[in-house]
């Protein structure tokens, strides 16, 4: 049997199952790079949904990290194909000005216009009051925001031109916020996006875009050591940390048809963490 003839029977059983409702819809997920990650558990719940799959990810800045798992993109893909979509990805460095327009271009060739767009893609270096400076604050400012917002935007002016007359389309960004003196400049950049949410929401609603931002809390993706993890269980009342996945069933119901009337919101999706 042929690839396709699975693909097509597995989304025809797909359609059959109300739950199962983003068959055939393309989604773009930035940001996908590495196995434990947000982006992974993202694409395999929207994959397990239906939806076809293109990623990003940048291996120069995983491998500063000392995270990088060099098969993993071709590894993911092999899973998602395994839920009957088609998946696909590319290397982006989102802090150039050519990114957006290369990566939609890119998308649209290889499985057609995206109708979702997930921002998870982030630039994120320690900083407090003495070691902040402007070339610091520059590059998180061209990932989390002028790279971010002018992806939404091009994402938006494609789905208006391709989509005319639906409401199926869906920004998601994902967001922090926080008192950590030594995460200046990527919770301040955060918090941009945050403030964007809204504003954009307003203007994409005429052409059938919904825009949100999920705030995960503390996530074990795999920056915490035992340490850090012992000071923040405490402050979860359900009695675990956060998971990759809980943010990945929010961002699927908000990819999802049943999510339409929600937009312009910013959602604390951190089980009541205590923290601030």
């Amino acid at each position: 049997m042929s690839q396709k003839t699975v693909i097509s029977s597995v989304r025809s059983f797909k359609e059959d199952d109300p739950m199962e409702n983003l068959t055939g819809k393309i989604t773009i997920v930035t940001g996908v790079s590495y196995s434990k990650g947000m982006g992974a558990a993202t694409c395999l719940s929207l994959a397990k949904a239906g939806a076809d799959i293109f990623f990003t990810h940048w291996s120069p800045f995983d491998e500063a990290e000392g995270r990088l798992e060099e098969a993993f993109p071709s590894k993911l893909c092999e899973k998602l194909n395994g839920f009957g979509v088609r998946s696909d990805h590319m290397q982006l460095d989102l802090s150039l000005e050519e990114s957006p327009n290369k990566l939609l271009n890119t998308v649209h060739n290889k499985l057609g216009t995206a109708s979702i767009l997930v921002n998870n893609a982030t630039y994120e270096a320690p900083t407090n009051f003495r070691t902040l400076t402007p070339e610091t604050l520059d590059i998180h400012y061209q990932v989390n925001n002028r790279g971010t917002l002018l992806l939404s935007v091009e994402f938006a002016k494609r789905y208006e031109q391709q989509f005319q007359n639906k409401k199926d389309g869906r920004i998601i960004n994902l967001v922090s916020k926080g008192p950590d003196p030594n995460n200046i400049a990527y919770i301040a950049t955060k918090g941009m996006t945050i403030a964007a949410t809204e504003p954009l929401s307003v203007a994409l609603a005429p052409i059938g875009i919904t825009v949100n931002s999920i705030d995960p809390g503390p996530t074990d993706i795999g920056w915490m050591n035992e340490e850090i993890k012992s000071n923040l269980l405490p402050l979860f009342p359900s009695g675990r940390l956060g998971r990759p996945e809980d943010a990945a069933k929010l961002i699927t119901f908000l990819a999802s048809d049943d999510s339409y009337w929600i937009t312009g919101q910013t959602i604390r999706s951190e089980g009541g963490f205590l923290g601030k």
